[in-house]
């Protein structure tokens, strides 16, 4: 037996060449025996040159296919969503930026199409075998904070909701609520501006706001509504922290998310697949879809990286507290993206900004998706587009809670207390939806509907509060007026519903229905 046969290292074409060809001939020599090639095809082999430099093996997505293949490693064939190309540039994207932002330093991303919920590139380190970077830790999948990454639902729980309008006025100035004081980012105050500049500039303070008047036990149910599970300190229960990071989630979790917002507020379960439904069940929306519509309509004319053109890109970024996590994730009118950067192990990053080191990732993994891109949706029925002075008078300013910080009055508008209380009953005891109840089953024969025949109307009967009455049905305005006590409406379809009204003294109620 020749030395080469008993050792294959001694026919290493990068250590021993003179080995490695004779080793080939002979190889080429037994193919031309045994018929398997001519010897024209082999005398043309043996001119080749011997290979003198070692390519490493390819490892295309190698977190998520060791993954794959670990929770079934009797399948023979494991089809996944992933687009090779789309995932190879992006894995050297991801490799080159955690290269700029320095030793240690770990990027992770994830693309995927918000139509059809299929992921098509998951990097979730910038190399598998890079130990300085940890990166064998697959970030896509690790419990981090989101930062304010979660502030672009809770404004669209307070569109949706009747709390505020992008263009209400709300105050971004000290308060105390509860024993928290939220501080903005950069320890300055903003005073008086709209819910759009609001969400626009990151303002911690007026997101803390709406987050009060919304609930926090309504923002953590829509997150589940994605299929999301937030984690939370054991023992705790969701508190106004949690807008600002002050609960666990994955880059996979937002990004899940943010495909929910950019498709209308439907949600639908990310997959890697090929094959696997998407489809929740129950399916209930995370935001209706005029909410949600704002909520992109802001987000897309957010300031953005000064190396960032203007995309049509939809975006947030997040920051955690100490810096040790930074995020970004957008959308197009087809496309969701989400980034991460930092440590694998948690140390913080002093100076590391969702900004400056996530968001400028964002957008060239963008770039990268060339003709692929989508224009964002239109505006679908029922967008009110009005500057504030011709808002209805409850929605020129956002209806949150009204206190003083150290005797400066901070907000004139009308208090609105927490979901759990809009839930439980009227807020003031004048005003109320007499009918239908919260929570009736009204048949309409909506599913019975023929061409001939004109959609049932739902009417909705008021007693009490103060006019002016404005209507919303879903988080759309459906009737405003002095004398509104009663509303007449038509509902697209079968289905659960929210009609809320509010008067002019700021009262609201409101009531869920399921129409059949």
């Amino acid at each position: 037996m020749s030395p080469c046969r008993s050792r294959p290292n001694r026919a290493e074409p990068d250590r021993l060449p003179d080995n490695a060809r004779k080793a080939r001939d002979r190889v080429l020599t037994r193919a031309v025996e045994e018929g398997v090639l001519s010897l024209e095809e082999a005398e043309a082999a043996r001119r080749d040159p011997v290979p003198t430099t070692r390519r490493p093996m390819p490892m295309i997505a190698p977190h998520l296919t060791s993954t794959v293949v670990a929770a079934s490693p009797a399948r023979v064939e494991h089809r996944l969503t992933l687009d090779r190309a789309l995932q190879q540039a992006m894995e050297q994207l991801v490799a080159a930026k955690a290269q700029a932002l320095g030793p240690q330093m770990s990027v992770a991303l994830l693309v995927a199409d918000h139509g059809s919920g299929e992921i098509l590139a998951s990097v979730g380190s910038p190399g598998l075998t890079d130990d300085g970077r940890q990166g064998y830790v697959d970030m896509t999948v690790a419990v981090r904070s989101p930062g304010s990454a979660l502030k672009p639902l809770i404004y669209g729980l307070a569109f949706e909701q009747g709390i505020a309008h992008p263009e209400s006025y709300i105050e971004d100035r000290p308060i105390r609520i509860a024993g928290y004081d939220p501080t903005n980012f950069d320890l300055s105050f903003q005073g008086t501006v709209t819910v759009r500049e609001a969400l626009q500039l990151s303002l911690n303070i007026p997101a803390v706001k709406l987050l009060e008047a919304v609930g926090p036990a309504q923002l953590t149910a829509r997150l589940r509504r994605t299929g999301v599970t937030p984690v939370l300190p054991e023992g705790l229960t969701p508190g106004l922290a949690i807008g600002l990071g002050g609960l666990g989630l994955t880059l996979r979790d937002l990004t899940t998310l943010y495909a929910a917002i950019a498709s209308g507020g439907r949600p639908l379960r990310l997959t890697h697949m090929y094959g696997e439904s998407t489809r929740l069940t129950p399916a209930l929306p995370v935001l209706e879809p005029v909410p949600a519509w704002y909520v992109g309509d802001i987000l897309a004319k957010a300031p953005r990286p000064s190396t960032a053109a203007d995309a049509g890109i939809a975006f947030k970024t997040g920051t955690a507290y100490g810096y040790r996590d930074a995020v970004a994730v957008g959308y197009d009118g087809r496309h969701v993206v989400g980034v991460w950067t930092g440590r694998a192990d948690g140390t913080p990053v002093p100076g590391m900004t969702g900004l400056k080191s996530a968001a400028p990732i964002l957008f060239e993994a963008f770039d990268r998706l060339g003709p692929a891109r989508v224009p964002l949706a239109a505006p679908p029925s029922g967008v009110l587009s009005l500057a504030t002075s011709s808002l209805p008078q409850p929605l020129r300013r956002a209806r949150v809670r009204s206190e003083s910080f150290s005797g400066i009055a901070v907000s004139g508008s009308a208090p609105a207390p927490s979901l759990g209380r809009l839930a439980a009953g009227p807020l003031v005891a004048s005003l109320r939806i007499s009918h239908p109840p919260d929570g009736a089953d009204v048949d309409l024969g909506l599913q019975s509907i023929g061409p001939d025949r004109p959609k049932p109307a739902l009417v909705v009967k008021l007693q009490g509060g103060q006019g002016p009455y404005t209507w919303f049905a879903n988080g759309k305005p459906v009737g405003s007026g002095p004398y509104m006590t009663q509303l007449v409406w038509t509902p697209d379809g079968p289905g659960q519903q929210t009609i809320l009204v509010i008067d002019a003294a700021g009262a609201t109620d409101r009531v869920e229905v399921t129409l059949r």
